[in-house]
């Protein structure tokens, strides 16, 4: 019997994933659930070259210079290496895999290239098609959908910015991340996944707080 996959999303750069699943991370850890966690891309790993090299701006400094369907195996194979290598055992094995971004962020980025609704599915369904049926990369169990409105989202880059000076083609265009969050909308309600209210009161909630919700609702889920 096989293990779950639970994977945390947004549509937003700067929206708390890394954060938040470190922490879903600790708290299943201290209730003694085998657990490991991984994120995406996997830069530790030669198989995020081309994924570098893209967002890097080496194919285009535009994100849509590059087409989704080539942008996309760039990132599906850097999953299947890290499958493969680092998680499928623990996986096969009954582990719980949380993962930090997976073929969600595909659906959520790439996707957003398309203005056609019909191009657009089209696309997420030979999506799914090449990561989940022909990779054959685990369908995650349960997907946890951070909504950060994009005006948050925006103060938290500019704040990222100040520190580390790095962005990358998609954070540099403000256009495109705004068009990706409204993709992310239509693909959270696509695929059903749970969506998480970052923002109460035109207010961030506290990272504390966002992180209880995720917990209470995880540990139904998986009870």
């Amino acid at each position: 019997m096989k293990g779950k996959l639970i994977v945390i999303e947004s549509g937003s750069d700067s929206s708390g994933k890394a954060t938040q699943t470190k922490l879903l991370f600790d708290k299943l850890k201290d209730f003694d659930f085998n657990c490991m966690k991984v994120e995406y891309p996997n830069y530790d790993s030669n198989s995020s070259a081309l994924v570098k090299m893209y967002l890097n701006g080496e194919f285009g400094e535009n994100p849509n210079d590059v087409d989704p369907y080539t942008s996309s195996t760039f990132f599906a194979v850097d999953r299947y290496a890290s499958f493969k290598k680092e998680w499928e055992s623990f996986y096969v094995n009954r582990g719980l895999v949380l993962a930090d971004r997976y073929t969600t962020s595909n659906m959520v980025h790439q996707g957003s290239k398309y203005d056609n609704l019909d191009e657009k599915n089209l696309f997420l369904n030979w999506l799914w098609d090449l990561e989940f049926n022909k990779m054959k990369l685990p369908i995650p169990d349960l997907v946890i959908f951070l909504d950060v409105p994009i005006e948050f989202s925006f103060k938290l880059l500019e704040e990222r910015k100040a520190k580390s000076k790095v962005e990358d083609i998609h954070e540099k265009n403000l256009d495109y991340l705004k068009i990706t969050y409204d993709n992310s909308k239509y693909i959270a309600k696509k695929y059903n996944w749970h969506i998480i209210n970052c923002v109460e009161n035109n207010n961030l909630r506290s990272q504390e707080d966002i992180s209880n919700e995720i917990f209470n609702y995880v540990i139904k889920y998986i009870k």
